[in-house]
């Protein structure tokens, strides 16, 4: 059964913040994550076949930029589902964003990527990244039926990040963190590594 951000198992997770820093990543313009993710996205890279590279869109998110995500997924719901209560509306809008208090892209956890040819050309992964639940018809989950093709990609994906120590969200083929709740849920580690965290505004 698939484990939403939203679960309680996840709420409860403990987080004992290791203090890793917030760093660019030296291979995407703009993104920033733990220098613990960062390291093993490295490596990840390393593992890939040879004309296969990561591009990664999005990695450390603010509270405010997730909150506003958050709003605009559960106004989408609420009118593609007017009979919900706020539970069942936070329940669906965890499929795909997570609430902030477990979010791993607050932490600088969690990236988004896909995988590119060595032209820069992204390669086939079923849908486009950030496809919802609805505007995907579900092919947006992992384990989705997908094409061949997708999933030959998905697979190569999952083993280069995998063998690195991240995990996948399920419903988000894109997703991989390292270091947060989930992750440490998933991979029984005891406590997340890594929590909220804020960007430093330059004085």
């Amino acid at each position: 059964m698939t484990i939403l951000l939203a679960d309680p198992r996840v709420r409860a997770i403990g987080v004992r913040d290791n203090g890793d820093p917030l760093i660019p990543l030296d291979f995407a313009s703009g993104v920033m994550v733990r220098s613990g993710l960062a390291d093993r996205l490295d490596e990840a890279r390393s593992a890939l076949p040879p004309g296969v590279d990561l591009r990664v869109l999005e990695g450390h998110r603010s509270v405010r930029d997730q909150q506003a995500i958050i709003d605009d997924y559960t106004g989408e719901l609420r009118v593609l589902h007017p009979d919900s209560d706020e539970a069942e509306l936070d329940r669906l809008s965890s499929r795909f964003v997570a609430p902030v208090a477990v979010a791993p892209h607050v932490a600088g956890a969690a990236v988004d990527l896909t995988l590119v040819d060595e032209e820069g050309e992204e390669l086939w992964l079923g849908t486009a990244v950030d496809a919802t639940p609805e505007h995907s018809d579900g092919a947006c989950w992992f384990d989705a039926e997908v094409d061949r093709t997708a999933r030959r990609n998905r697979t190569t994906l999952a083993r280069a990040l995998g063998d690195a120590g991240l995990v996948n969200y399920p419903t988000e083929w894109w997703h991989w963190s390292y270091g947060d709740r989930y992750w440490a849920l998933l991979t029984e580690s005891g406590h997340a590594i890594y929590g909220p965290v804020e960007t430093k505004v330059p004085a």
